[in-house]
């Protein structure tokens, strides 16, 4: 545990990046367009590669002070997609008014792994990894 607390900062950097390679995977070579909720939740994901990773070279300790309000707020667009894709919320409220419907099914693995669901995984692991990260720093 204290390994992944110390190195949260380069976990949280390869999921970030994992997920920017899987978005870009999806849309240039599988040719699934993004709908708007993607792009949005594409904003603030992709910011997170390229802070962290400077934040990884500078070392700075409190790069998390960077990364997480990027991550919760596309943390929330990803719930709202999810909540929206579940037909939990009803599809008038979609902002998909044109292009890719924002509840199409792309993929789906083992029934319940969807692009949506990848992002919020993505938002859920970096918050976790950071704050871990935050509080192995706390002393310094």
């Amino acid at each position: 545990m204290q390994f992944i607390r110390k190195n949260s900062h380069y976990i949280a950097w390869f999921v970030a990046l994992l997920a920017m390679g899987g978005s870009l995977f999806f849309s240039n070579v599988l040719g699934y367009p993004p709908c708007v909720l993607c792009w949005f939740q594409r904003i603030f994901t992709y910011p997170i590669v390229f802070i962290l990773a400077v934040g990884i070279m500078h070392k700075d300790i409190k790069v998390y002070r960077y990364v997480l309000p990027l991550a919760f707020v596309g943390g929330a667009i990803s719930i709202f997609h999810n909540l929206l894709y579940w037909k939990i919320i009803p599809d008038a409220l979609a902002p998909c008014t044109t292009g890719v419907s924002c509840t199409t099914h792309f993929i789906q693995w083992f029934g319940f792994i969807t692009i949506p669901f990848l992002s919020f995984l993505t938002y859920v692991l970096i918050i976790i990894l950071m704050f871990a990260y935050k509080k192995y720093h706390a002393h310094e």
